[in-house]
Parts: C-alpha cells; structure tokens; sequence
C-alpha cells in the first residue's frame, strides 16, 4: 500500500506515526498537496491523508479540486473528531483522500490506517 502525506501541517509527524504503526506494509511518502494529489490522479498512491487546522481547507484543498468531493472525506475539525464507525465507512465507500486537524492526527490516523488495512485485505 502506497501512502502520501500532504496537508500544511505536521507532515512528518503524520508519516513517522503511520509508518510505525504500519511499518513494512505501506510506502510513505511526504510531498506538497499539488504534488501529493497528482501523485493520487495518477495512481501512484493508494491512499492521501493530510493535516491543517480547520481537517478540510489546507488538508484537502487540492485533493478537492483535482480528485473531486466524492473521493476526498474530513475525518476531523476542530473540536469535533468522527465516530470509527464513520471514518471506517468513508473507506468502504471508496474515499481516498483523507484530511483532519493536526490536534487529532494520534486519535484519527490508528483508525483510519486500520481501515485502509481491512480495505486492502478485503475485509472491511
């Protein structure tokens, strides 16, 4: 499984926790949102996951544009952190581009990798 870190924050931070908690199975990789989403059109990544103040603005903002609404999800905002039962459904239904608040990386990003795990196993 191939990973891309974009966002405006955070985002080494946010690889060195999926990459311990993933380890051997994914690819991270750190890049700007342009880059990171290109990277996404193209299918060089499975999955894009970023961070800002606000989950949604600087998080997913490219990702928006060039992947569309119908791929992208906000896992997290301030002061409001989805159910697992929620962010586990934006998996299943398809969404590969993932944005939320910085605050919430260590709450959201176990959950979420989980379900990228199930996704690729076909479990989910």
């Amino acid at each position: 499984m191939k990973i891309v870190v974009g966002g405006q924050i955070d985002k080494e931070e946010i690889a060195s926790l999926i990459r311990k908690q993933l380890g051997d199975a994914a690819e991270v990789t750190v890049k700007g949102d342009l880059e990171a989403t290109m990277g996404m059109k193209s299918g060089q990544y499975d999955y894009y996951v970023g961070a800002c103040n606000t989950g949604g603005g600087g998080a997913l903002a490219m990702a928006l544009a060039l992947l569309g609404k119908a791929n992208c999800a906000t896992v997290s905002m301030p002061g409001n952190i989805r159910s697992d039962e929620e962010i586990r459904d934006e998996v299943r239904s398809g969404k590969v581009a993932f944005g939320f608040t910085a605050q919430h990386k260590e709450a959201v990003l176990p959950v979420l990798l989980d379900a990228f795990v199930k996704k690729e196993e076909g479990t989910l």
